[in-house]
């Protein structure tokens, strides 16, 4: 069986680490409460590992838009 994240309409997940999730709070002026969020048991996070807490980013490719990359906070909600 293929593994979920390698489907090819679910856009790739990236884990940041504590160092990328600073950069990316200071870059954007935000806390952790401010980003949408994303389930921990969502399937697309199965591989990765996430618990409540961590951020991940989302890289969508569009052939219309290029890259756009988006961020959610990983809850138990």
């Amino acid at each position: 069986m293929a593994k979920k994240t390698k489907h090819f309409l679910i856009p790739e997940h990236i884990l940041l680490s504590d160092d990328e999730k600073k950069k990316m709070f200071d870059e954007f002026n935000i806390g952790f409460s401010q980003l949408p969020s994303i389930n921990f048991n969502d399937p697309a996070l199965e591989d990765l590992g996430a618990n409540p807490g961590d951020v991940i980013k989302i890289v969508r490719e569009s052939k219309t838009d290029g890259i756009s990359l988006y961020y959610r906070g990983v809850s138990n909600e």
